[in-house]
């Protein structure tokens, strides 16, 4: 089942807001056959007939990724990738900030402050 496995797993919330990692087709597949009835939309019905095409070998397994991460979207489950949440900062900035915060340091001795 290796040819069936993700490049970048796919992180969304289940149950109580808890993250779950999808790694595989399979797994994708029964998050979506998990999904209550009530809920299920356009891009539940296009994620699942996705899985099953990517379990018969019909797509590949990126396309599958492809429609779970739209379906996740869609239905705000999905979880970002950490590095999207991190701001971007230089090298220089980064190092001015450390210098900063050494000087800091050392001109907090006790009984300063």
């Amino acid at each position: 089942m290796q040819h069936n496995r993700f490049e970048e797993p796919v992180t969304v919330l289940v149950g109580m807001g808890l993250p779950a990692r999808i790694e595989t087709v399979m797994e994708a597949y029964a998050l979506l056959q998990d999904w209550p009835a009530a809920n299920r939309n356009s891009a539940h019905a296009i994620a699942l007939n996705a899985c099953k095409a990517g379990i018969g070998g019909e797509i590949d397994p990126e396309t599958v990724r492809s429609t779970i991460v739209a379906f996740a979207r869609r239905n705000d489950i999905l979880v970002p990738e950490i590095d999207s949440l991190m701001p971007a900062v230089s090298i220089a900035s980064a190092s001015s900030a450390n210098a900063r915060l050494k000087r800091l340091g050392r001109g907090c001795r006790r009984g300063q402050t």
